[in-house]
């Protein structure tokens, strides 16, 4: 397993990493345990979950498949999705930081949080305050380092401008969504994480299972999985066009010995700015399977490549 840094700080993190929103949700405690012993089998130790993930679950469970070896591995958690009906059970507040942390320490079963992400941003507080608040955080030993998820590019340029001058800890990441179907996150979100050093954790890099072949061309997708969830919009994902590039992406990998899968993960990790690609898993073969693709390394002429295929 190959480690990268987070953007410009000192954390090491794997190439691939587990997405823990399945915890509590798809799999219970037994299935979490051996999705988590697989990863540390593997040389994965960058688990990445929510408070809002599995009803709040994912953090319990995480903490205790964790248990025993918290040293090895890097928590990444997050903050400011809503947790309740009130107003003031989510955002970025001083207020709500400080009772969001303390709970997922409780729930994650440890006295400190690696990094600690900003799920989303908040319109209703000044992000200077966020910031501020978050700053304590780090200053007090409950959080090691800060990242933000969803943010646009301005945001990022914004938090980064104002941390810098007002000598506050930075977000050393960011986490969108992003893969070989998605790619917005191009525009102006990777361009940002360059420019101001932050590390890119692209999150559903398989497009929702579209990117590991299990869906056909003119059937239905098949219940249980994450695209027959979504009703309409997943139907919408099974559009000639997406099916077009994926008959492109895995010609250009049966070629070379690969698949579809495969590819998937290489051509996020042939980005520099991508430190790990976070993907979920139910059971411990997709661990196996998602590590196994971060040995594939394109060159920068393939990764163009690739990009053109799905242009």
């Amino acid at each position: 397993m190959e480690y990268r840094r987070l953007g410009n700080s000192g954390l090491k993190v794997s190439a691939v990493g587990i997405g823990c929103n399945n915890f509590g949700m798809r799999i219970d405690q037994e299935a979490t345990n051996a999705v988590v012993a697989a990863a540390l089998d593997a040389g994965i130790n960058f688990f990445d979950t929510a408070d809002v993930y599995g009803g709040s679950q994912s953090e319990v469970m995480l903490g205790k498949a964790l248990a025993g070896r918290r040293d090895e591995v890097v928590i990444a958690t997050k903050f400011a999705s809503p947790m309740g009906q009130r107003h003031d059970q989510k955002g970025g507040s001083r207020r709500y930081i400080m009772q969001a942390v303390e709970a997922s320490l409780k729930r994650l079963g440890t006295d400190y949080i690696d990094l600690y992400q900003m799920h989303r941003p908040d319109p209703d507080t000044p992000i200077e305050e966020t910031l501020s608040a978050l700053d304590d955080l780090v200053k007090a030993g409950k959080v090691r380092y800060l990242g933000n998820s969803n943010f646009t590019g301005w945001q990022i340029a914004d938090a980064d401008w104002i941390s810098r001058s007002t000598n506050r800890e930075r977000f050393v990441s960011a986490q969108n969504l992003y893969s070989l179907l998605e790619r917005g996150s191009a525009r102006e979100v990777l361009p940002a994480c360059e420019r101001f050093g932050l590390g890119f954790l692209p999150f559903f890099p398989l497009a929702s299972g579209l990117l590991t072949g299990k869906y056909k061309r003119g059937e239905p997708p098949p219940e249980g999985t994450r695209l027959a969830a979504w009703g309409k919009r997943g139907q919408d994902a099974l559009s000639d066009r997406n099916f077009e590039k994926l008959e492109k992406l895995s010609g250009f990998a049966e070629q070379r010995g690969k698949g579809l899968l495969d590819l998937a993960f290489a051509w996020l990790l042939g980005q520099p700015v991508v430190s790990s690609v976070i993907a979920g898993a139910t059971r411990p073969e997709q661990v196996q399977a998602n590590a196994a693709a971060a040995g594939w390394v394109l060159t920068p002429g393939e990764v163009e490549e690739v990009t053109a295929l799905v242009a």
